[in-house]
């Protein structure tokens, strides 16, 4: 309805609308029931691929009723600031289509802020999950909208541009009660707050969704501030600026146009090197990745994405040179999809983590069909490769490589090395660089004995693997560090002044037979290419007779050291001679953990695969080897 149509209201209810049209019947019901009428209902459609007129239906005829329209999604913190400035009411409350007001919801708040006109806001008891409730809030969660009535202000919540985070009071709760004034509590369970996978802070929140789940459910097309309520700040627009804003490089008169088919995982950036050799890059995007399946629109840029909608057809307009399909088992149904198509385009599948993932999730035959019927393998390891060939044998032979497959970018190895904490105070200081995994909190204790530092960088693991931490804080106060999450533009930096680097705690039993190998074996963690960055020695245990892809590496290249037990492995973290010759050798290599360093012989590999396939004249999908 139009504004000359509608009578004025004491509460306005501000409705955002994504993607929950299924929802919105029932939350505008509980509305319609409540004891108090005297309100206006807002429906803020977010871009919405549904329908969200037809899903009110005949309450769009109630004058109280009226409806605000982005042509694109903007964003929660858009929607509601919209909501907020055509808002009649003197109070302002929030309905998620997806919660349910009960019925004496809107009378107990605005008596209550009506009777406290100190309080900043005020705020309802909540249900949820199966039967559970609460008067404030619920653990580990921000005050929920369906909760909270506020007088109307001049005050806006965050918006994308700003930052997107699933925490209610760090978007807009704190401007609020900015006053020495609390809020105040109803102290009455008068609303339900909804639960199921696809609400925005399970799409936000990892490890139920992240950056990636999120960009790709709200087509954002821009890059983004992201920061979870358990995650490290993701700034895309700073981290990657140098990439987006330089120029790009004229097509070699040899150059290839390549389709990346999939996800792009860590250091999705090491892709601009194929583009900076005058290479000219396409995408085309699973649409169901996790946090760490970067996809598209890149916030890099130099990539032209290909609809996903009709991609078929864009695909057969675009015609190029090599389907480049890529990385993780998240990408493997719309991979083999895209292969399954038919394309007479030379098709190469670049596989890393894992096979035994595909295993569970019921994807084998999948991941079998591309191993077989692509013109082109590429394996994370040469374990991997020797896996695949004992498992899965057809695979055709001389058509492989072998390549880490998110190597980082050459660009964020600069700067020297920073002074050892360790010349500092005459004790080891070693680091984890992510989610801890490994060692055990008695190895730890125990290194702590001889003077040994454990730091660890990342607030998941703060979060997320709290029951490690706190162990680990518990037995070895002194000697166990948290910090806060570092990007690769200060890895050398930071990570330079330990001692030495924590790879994962790989314990095999494989004795040699690749066919009791776990993933754990075959696999090179990404880690590894942070610690070579800053030139640290990689620590992990000794699995002798057992087939590791880590150990094996490191063990040829000079690389870190192993050990069998704490004592073992603090008599060499103590032993300065052989640490600082080990620290030399691994920053002289370090070049080598770069994607750049491997480019040129990734595409004389692509070519090997586009001469093969010419000459076979077209897809064989059933050769052997």
């Amino acid at each position: 309805m139009q504004d000359d149509q509608r009578s004025p209201a004491r509460i306005s209810v501000i409705m955002p609308c994504f993607d929950q049209e299924a929802y919105l019947p029932g939350a505008v019901a509980s509305l319609l029931a409540q004891t108090c009428t005297d309100w206006e209902l807002v429906v803020v459609d977010d871009g919405s691929p549904g329908d969200v007129e037809a899903a009110l239906g005949a309450e769009l005829h109630d004058p109280r009723v009226r409806i605000e329209a982005f042509p694109a999604n903007r964003g929660l913190g858009a929607a509601l600031n919209r909501g907020l400035d055509v808002a009649v009411g003197d109070f302002i409350t929030y309905l998620p289509c997806d919660d349910r007001m009960h019925v004496d919801h809107l009378a107990s708040l605005v008596t209550l802020l009506g009777a406290h006109p100190e309080a900043p806001f005020v705020f309802s008891g909540l249900r949820h999950g199966q039967d559970q409730t609460t008067t404030g809030r619920v653990d580990g969660e921000p005050l929920q909208l369906i909760q909270v009535m506020h007088r109307h202000t001049r005050k806006r919540w965050l918006e994308r541009a700003e930052l997107t985070t699933d925490d209610l009071e760090r978007m807009f709760w704190s401007r609020l009660s900015a006053s020495a004034e609390p809020p105040l509590g109803t102290g009455a369970v008068t609303a339900t707050w909804g639960s199921h996978p696809r609400q925005r802070h399970r799409v936000l929140r990892e490890p139920w969704g992240g950056l990636n789940p999120y960009r790709v459910r709200y087509g954002v097309q821009e890059p983004l501030r992201l920061q979870s309520s358990v995650g490290h700040l993701h700034d895309e627009v700073s981290h990657y600026r140098r990439f987006r804003e330089r120029p790009a490089t004229p097509p070699a008169p040899d150059g290839l146009r390549i389709l990346l088919v999939g996800e792009l995982a860590h250091n999705p950036e090491r892709i601009l090197s194929l583009a900076e050799r005058g290479h000219t890059l396409y995408g085309l995007w699973t649409d169901d990745p996790v946090w760490f399946n970067t996809v598209g629109p890149l916030p890099f840029g130099h990539v032209e994405d290909l609809p996903r909608q009709g991609w078929r057809a864009a695909v057969e307009e675009l015609r190029p040179d090599l389907i480049y399909a890529l990385l993780n088992w998240q990408a493997v149904p719309f991979a083999h999809e895209v292969l399954m198509a038919g394309f007479d385009i030379p098709f190469v599948w670049h596989f890393k983590e894992g096979p035994f993932f595909c295993l569970e999730r019921g994807l084998w035959p999948q991941l079998v069909d591309l191993h077989l019927r692509s013109d082109g393998q590429i394996y994370s390891s040469p374990e991997l490769r020797d896996w695949f060939a004992a498992t899965v044998p057809q695979t055709r032979s001389g058509m492989s490589h072998v390549l880490d497959g998110d190597l980082p970018k050459a660009e964020w190895l600069t700067g020297e090395p920073s002074p050892l904490l360790s010349e500092r105070d005459g004790e080891v200081h070693t680091v984890i660089p992510g989610r801890p995994m490994g060692p055990h909190p008695d190895v730890i204790e125990q290194l702590a004995r001889h003077g040994v530092h454990v730091h660890l960088y990342s607030e998941k693991a703060h979060l997320q693997m709290k029951e490690w931490v706190d162990e680990v804080g518990r037995r070895a106060p002194r000697h166990f560090h948290l910090h806060p999450q570092v990007d690769q533009h200060g890895w050398v930096e930071e990570f330079s002044q330990y001692d030495a680097g924590w790879l994962h705690d790989v314990r095999s039993h494989n004795g040699g037979d690749l066919h009791a190998a776990t993933w754990d074996d075959l696999n090179y963690p990404a880690r590894m290419g942070t610690l070579a960055a800053a030139g640290l020695p990689m620590i992990q245990p000794r699995n002798d007779g057992s087939i590791v892809a880590t150990q094996t590496l490191t063990a040829a290249r000079g690389l870190g050291l192993f050990y069998s037990d704490p004592q073992e492995l603090a008599r060499a973290l103590t032993d300065t001679p052989a640490m600082s010759a080990l620290r030399r050798n691994v920053w002289a290599q370090r070049s080598q953990f770069t994607f750049d360093a491997h480019v040129s012989d990734l595409v004389a590999f692509f070519r090997t695969v586009i001469a093969g396939r010419d000459e076979r004249g077209g897809p064989d999908l059933l050769a052997t080897a």
